[in-house]
């Protein structure tokens, strides 16, 4: 298998090329594989999928839009932490779109949908409270892989993808810190969209994504935020 047929098979949605790359970069941000400081080489990312610099230089402009890298003069484009501030707007930004996923076009629930959250259920049960900063980024990247499936309106889709991708940029620090805390949070919030998916409420999906949102965010505030208040 080429490195282009193991990295980048086609997506969610037959996303391009671009889209792969985009995506695979951004987990690595959120998994710190790539660590703020860490400089992405255009010349490594395109020799390791096997694709030419130019989708690899597409696909990092397009990360340079949610302000998770920066270009720097004599350094190259670089890995970079939002700001307080931007987490603030961020989290604020997901509290309201979370309440749209119910109205604005929602797919139909399906077995697969339940599936794939019972099977996400089981998992952190298995795990209990001894879930490792990764391991919770990823069980948390499958989740909102399941939630965007869901959403049927493509400009919401699209924002709750960019603003997910930069506030789970924080969570593999606030995990590190509380960890038995998000652990319970998750299977907490699992259990919730496990009902309300066999209920086939998505304004209820949308209402348990709302209120697991402002738990997150709270415990980012608490402890990751330099001003705690609001």
């Amino acid at each position: 298998m080429s490195l282009i047929d193991k990295h980048l098979a086609p997506g969610p949605d037959g996303e391009t090329i671009v889209e792969s790359i985009q995506r695979l970069i951004l987990e690595r941000i959120c998994f710190l594989d790539y660590q703020p400081g860490d400089q992405l080489k255009e010349a490594v990312i395109a020799r390791e999928f096997g694709v030419s610099r130019t989708p690899v230089r597409d696909a990092i402009s397009r990360i340079s839009h949610l302000g998770l890298v920066e270009t720097r003069n004599g350094v190259g484009t670089v890995v970079v932490a939002l700001s307080d501030a931007e987490i603030r707007q961020v989290y604020e930004m997901r509290l309201e779109l979370a309440m749209l996923i119910g109205t604005l076009s929602p797919k139909q629930v399906g077995e697969d949908h339940i599936a794939l959250a019972q099977a996400l259920l089981q998992e952190v049960q298995a795990w209990g409270m001894n879930v490792d900063p990764r391991t919770y980024v990823k069980l948390n990247d499958r989740l909102n892989k399941l939630i965007a499936d869901l959403i049927g309106n493509v400009v919401l889709r699209s924002f709750w993808l960019q603003t997910y991708y930069q506030a789970a940029s924080t969570w593999h620090r606030v995990s590190t810190i509380v960890g038995a805390e998000v652990a319970k949070s998750l299977l907490d919030e699992l259990s919730d969209l496990c009902n309300a998916l066999e209920a086939g409420d998505m304004a209820a999906v949308g209402y348990v994504q709302r209120v697991h949102i402002g738990y997150g965010f709270q415990r980012i505030k608490t402890h990751l935020l330099a001003d705690q208040r609001g």
